[in-house]
């Protein structure tokens, strides 16, 4: 399921991942890397929310920003 997001949000999630996300290092993600280095996905994302581990465990403690998100994209009434 993508999540598509506004500029402002953008903004806020990027700020999110660099600080809270624990699979980001220097911008780049953990998780994909293989031996090479592999660019963080949601922080190269312009428009929507790509990266499931952000989504599941990043994103719901900021709970303005993922209702804000979800209500947007019409999975929370």
């Amino acid at each position: 399921m993508l999540l598509k997001i506004t500029p402002k949000q953008r903004t806020k999630i990027n700020a999110l991942v660099r600080r809270s996300c624990c699979n980001c290092y220097k911008g780049n993600c953990l998780l994909l890397d293989d031996g090479e280095e592999t660019k963080c996905v949601q922080l190269i994302s312009r428009y929507g929310i790509y990266c499931n581990y952000f989504l599941k465990a990043v994103l719901p403690d900021e709970k303005e920003l993922y209702t804000e998100i979800l209500q947007q994209n019409g999975v929370m009434r």
